[in-house]
């Protein structure tokens, strides 16, 4: 039989008034009396089937997007590493088309009932949002990886402040470039419907706005997060209108990097990018990147896993924001 209000009132010791509030979503408690009245809930099989106990297997599913972004690749790889080092978990990785909600929200409901817990990098949309609500509601724990979906019924999220990456990268422009002229500025961004995107084309903004007036955003140029249309779109742009600074907020580095370096132009373009991997690597090496803005993807793999087993079990875990790490061609990291 499944647990009744009363059930979870006496485990979770709070009164029935108050699980009825949580169970209904309505306001009036506390976000840590909520989110342990759920976790009490789940525990007993109010959503379902009981949480399992800590010798049973836990299935976790990730869904990641598609294409040819090398950060989200060694992404795929480590999460699936790092579930593999816990015996007791069953992972299974899921790639889907990057920038369709629609496709994102139809793998989801298709993971209900056959998985206990999904981590995704997904676009903040209505579509998306009712999905994670159908997984929560059916006892499915959800987390949210590298770009958030805050106003969800996801439990926690891994990644970095993605405003404060936004901010670092315009605080290097406005310091590479000097002052006393004005520089324009090429922004390019994989999609603002991905939150962590958006999030740091508003903090580059802001820094911008705030100490360094000189710089002007005279273009803004959405790629997809991909390295073919990156790079036809920056040979337009330096036909047309060459800038003095370069920042790509999401993926397609190499694309924009091989338009530079046939242009000639990859030591009179100050280029800011995201993400250490092999390829941005060789770029900074060679000077056509100048910066790249690193998140861990070994330790954000790992604190998902993390997160997600503890949840699905009954436990709490707190969420984890890696740090931000700021890399030159002079301290690229020995592997």
């Amino acid at each position: 039989m499944r647990a009744t209000i009363h059930d979870i009132a006496h485990a979770a010791d709070v009164s029935t008034a108050t699980v009825d509030r949580v169970l209904n979503e309505r306001e009036g408690v506390r976000a840590k009396t909520r989110d342990h009245v759920l976790a009490i809930a789940n525990r007993l099989g109010y959503f379902g089937d009981p949480a399992p106990a800590a010798t049973d297997s836990v299935r976790i599913d990730f869904v990641l997007p598609a294409g040819t972004n090398s950060f989200m690749a060694a992404l795929g790889r480590h999460l699936l590493e790092e579930a593999a080092t816990r015996p007791l978990i069953r992972p299974s990785l899921h790639v889907v088309e990057g920038f369709s909600a629609e496709k994102l929200a139809a793998k989801l409901h298709e993971l209900r009932g056959h998985t206990d817990a999904v981590g995704l990098v997904g676009l903040d949309h209505p579509q998306v949002r009712d999905a994670i609500v159908s997984l929560r509601d059916s006892g499915v724990k959800v987390a949210t990886l590298v770009s958030d979906i805050p106003i969800s019924a996801r439990m926690a999220y891994v990644g970095i402040d993605n405003r404060a990456a936004g901010r670092l990268a315009g605080l290097l422009l406005g310091r590479f470039l000097p002052a006393g002229v004005e520089h324009r500025i090429a922004v390019f961004v994989g999609s603002l419907a991905y939150r962590g995107h958006e999030e740091r084309e508003m903090g580059f903004r802001s820094v911008l706005g705030e100490e360094f007036p000189h710089l002007r955003i005279a273009r803004i140029l959405e790629i997809g997060d991909d390295r073919e249309r990156a790079y036809d779109v920056t040979g337009q742009l330096l036909r047309e209108d060459p800038p003095a600074g370069i920042y790509n907020i999401g993926a397609g580095n190499q694309g924009i990097a091989r338009a530079l370096q046939e242009a000639g132009r990859q030591r009179d373009t100050v280029y800011i990018g995201h993400d250490l991997t092999d390829a941005t690597q060789r770029l900074l090496l060679d000077r056509t990147m100048d910066a790249v803005i690193d998140q861990n993807p070994r330790v954000e793999a790992r604190e998902i896993v993390r997160a997600l087993a503890a949840a699905v079990r009954g436990e709490s875990e707190p969420s984890y924001l890696p740090r931000l790490q700021v890399i030159f061609r002079e301290n690229i990291p020995v592997a």
